[in-house]
């Protein structure tokens, strides 16, 4: 078992599977309050430091815990809003620069592997460094090459690698023990093959199954999607489209007030899971007698669970609302993709 860290820990949903697999995060740091204390929910053994990593008596602390528990693995989430194509490509948001902690963090401790995870963007996106901009894939290159380290990257896909969901990322591997290689992808998961099996739930409704409950929608919200087919947006429906009090029309993307696909894995699970209003967040439905469509709602908590790649019995904390849930699955590192990458990470010779 390799001891390992998590910065920009948020509650943990990348290291879910790491302890069956040979990696125990015994630090983790985490800047909000509410996320931290998930965590510790979760992983309890684990020493969570609950700050801002930019503080220096933080940064120095998580650099004793590192050494005292005797670490050699890192895995960093770096928030990547300021970069996020769902957010607002903004890049003076002060949050692109944390990546500059987690190498300066790498240059005092030096790990042995490293995963860095963040959105497809951070390959093209530019911080300030000494007063220039400097690309953030040149940077990473730049300071970790020198200190021995194989700096493998690409932007990879959860859908490949036993997650029922599109979420395309940015993937550092990085070792100085050698290469480490991606691996091989596998035969996707669609849908219908992860939540095919679980009841149908209209607007509001509960089920017998733990956290399979449906979301209270707006009627008129409920009326354009029963009349909206699977895969498809209510805005291509000729009479129940998303429309004002009037009846003007609401215009919007096509991927809002969309059902998602049943034969597919799911669209990227985002932070606004919760709303019909937003992107690909709609059940598939199933048509009925009448023509109309089941599951005009969202996904329940269960659903984007499983999507998700998380087990149904995820230790979810008592005082979690829905929201709060959703928000952290929306913005988390999907645990079977990571589990992967755990497969071909370069184990050192016992001499």
């Amino acid at each position: 078992m390799i001891n390992g860290i998590s910065l920009f820990a948020n509650v943990g949903l990348g290291e879910t599977y790491f302890s069956d697999n040979g990696v125990n995060i015994c630090v983790s740091n985490e800047l909000i309050e509410k996320r931290a204390k998930f965590y510790s929910h979760l992983y309890p053994e684990s020493e969570m430091v609950c700050g801002d990593i930019t503080d220096p008596e933080i940064f120095n602390h998580l650099i004793e815990l590192y050494n005292e528990k005797d670490c050699d693995f890192l895995m960093a989430t770096p928030p990547c809003q300021g970069m996020s194509v769902a957010g607002k490509m903004d890049e003076n948001d002060p949050r692109n620069s944390l990546i500059i902690y987690t190498i300066e963090f790498i240059k005092k401790t030096r790990p042995s592997n490293i995963i860095i995870e963040n959105v497809p963007q951070i390959l093209k996106f530019s911080i300030n460094i000494g007063g220039k901009p400097v690309k953030i894939l040149d940077y990473i290159l730049r300071e970790l090459r020198p200190l021995g380290y194989f700096v493998n990257y690409a932007v990879a896909d959860a859908a490949d690698y036993g997650t029922p969901q599109t979420r395309k990322r940015a993937i550092f591997l990085i070792s100085n023990i050698e290469q480490w290689n991606f691996p091989k992808k596998m035969k996707k998961i669609t849908v219908r093959e992860a939540i095919g099996d679980l009841p149908t739930l209209e607007s509001g409704e509960k089920s017998d199954i733990h956290l399979h409950y449906a979301k209270k929608h707006a009627d008129r919200h409920v009326l354009w999607m029963k009349h909206t087919p699977t895969g498809e947006t209510a805005f291509n429906n000729d009479k129940y489209y998303p429309q004002k009090e009037d009846g003007t029309r609401i215009k919007g993307y096509g991927t809002t007030y969309k059902r998602i696909e049943w034969d597919k894995p799911a669209p990227t699970v985002t932070m606004c899971n919760g709303a019909v209003s937003s992107q690909n967040n709609v059940h598939p439905g199933r048509k009925l007698e009448d023509g109309t469509y089941s599951d005009a709602r969202v996904l329940s908590i269960l659903e984007i669970i499983r999507l998700s790649g998380l087990p149904d019995d995820w230790d979810i904390p008592d005082w979690a609302t829905d929201n709060f849930i959703r928000q952290v699955i929306g913005e988390g590192f999907p645990p079977k993709f990571s589990e992967k990458l755990l497969e071909t990470m370069p184990q050192r010779s016992e001499t």
